[in-house]
């Protein structure tokens, strides 16, 4: 049996709570972690409509990219749209799941999927988070004890470098000391000098577990006063953040790069927007799946030749306009980020797969875009 608590624990890998934004609220709104999970339905919007495709479809969990109670409330009445949800909801039995900002800055995120669809190779982040704040332990160990710290410092989080774990470096040399009246050595006796064939041990680490290495580092340690090390590492970006940028297979004019985005997401009655010359040859583009006119600024730095995003307001978009770099492709919100939802399926899948699970997925194609008429 695939449970909710199972299905979560590979969307909270995939796409990390601590990710997300300060402003947004992001997890589980509705379910039960013990609940057996079979069917879930993936979404843009918990709208009304999508939350009765997943009732009336027997999913058992909903996942959406866009919150359903982003600002406090105190209360979930039915007398309101969105109490009448949450009631639904729970009366269903249909759990409802939230990645918001946390899948913007994943990798691969929101932005990734939206940058695939229409092409874009050699991408990076627009906006890059810093990475995890890294240590390194250093400790000296009798050459005998290497492996079993090697062990313990391993188990409390030490050693991990991507797809790899207990990764670290050793090299012998000689330990010297000279215990004093009142300690108890290991090896050697008060008031005479002590030479030992050690190893230095180099492991880096989470700043996050820095306590529980260094518990684990002493419990494992023979000496009664070992000696170690701990090292902040350099600050680095990660491969993580908002938006991204990349290049285009061959460079387009804007109107046929432009007819390609609309060729390659949802149609809404929104449809594709363009400023520039129309015979301006595009190669570099910037994207940002939902609303981007904040990005102006990193949009210009990056120096590309087009920006795809969703939501551009007048007096940004005239205003970006006027440095004349770069071109603006506007498209729907809801269009721009309809295709991470083929991306959070497939990577579910795999996860669960990687756990024994699994369950039946389904990506909602029904269109939640507020504007439904163009006249």
């Amino acid at each position: 049996m695939t449970t909710l608590a199972d299905v979560l624990a590979v969307l909270d890998r995939l796409y990390d709570p601590a990710w997300a934004e300060d402003w947004d609220a992001v997890g589980l709104v509705t379910g039960d972690p013990d609940q057996e999970v079979r069917r879930v339905l993936f979404a843009v919007d918990p709208m009304r409509p999508v939350v009765d495709e997943a009732i009336d479809g027997g999913f058992d969990l909903l996942v959406t990219h866009h919150p359903l109670l982003l600002r406090g409330v105190n209360s979930v009445a039915a007398t309101t749209p969105k109490g009448r949800v949450i009631t639904d909801l729970i009366r269903a039995g249909v759990a409802l799941h939230v990645c918001h900002t946390n899948a913007d800055n994943a990798n691969p995120g929101v932005s990734d999927a939206l940058a695939a669809a229409i092409g874009l190779r050699d991408t990076r982040p627009l906006k890059a988070m810093p990475a995890e704040p890294m240590d390194k332990v250093v400790v000296f160990v009798p050459v005998a004890e290497t492996q079993a710290m090697l062990d313990a410092l391993a188990k409390a989080g030490a050693g991990r470098i991507g797809d790899y774990e207990r990764a670290a470096w050793s090299g012998t040399g000689e330990g010297t000391f000279r215990p004093l009246a009142g300690a108890n050595p290991t090896i050697g006796t008060v008031g005479d000098v002590e030479v030992v064939a050690e190893n230095r041990i180099e492991m880096i680490l989470p700043r996050s577990r820095r306590r529980a290495v260094v518990e684990a580092l002493v419990a494992a340690h023979s000496y009664e006063e070992p000696a170690y090390d701990i090292y902040e590492l350099a600050a680095l970006p990660s491969e993580r953040g908002g938006g991204r940028v990349g290049v285009l297979e061959e460079p387009l004019p804007l109107a046929e790069f432009a007819r390609l985005v609309a060729q390659s997401l949802p149609r809404t009655e929104h449809g594709v927007r363009v400023a520039g010359d129309p015979d301006r040859m595009i190669g570099t583009v910037a994207v940002v799946g939902g609303a981007g006119d904040s990005e102006f600024a990193r949009v210009r730095a990056a120096g590309v030749d087009a920006y795809l995003t969703a939501d551009l307001r007048h007096h940004p978009a005239t205003e970006a306009q006027a440095y004349g770099e770069p071109a603006l492709v506007d498209v729907a919100h809801w269009a721009s980020e309809w295709p991470w939802l083929v991306d959070a399926e497939r990577l579910l899948l795999e996860g669960l797969a990687a756990r024994g699970s699994t369950v039946d997925t389904h990506i909602s194609t029904l269109c939640t875009d507020a504007w439904t008429l163009r006249i």
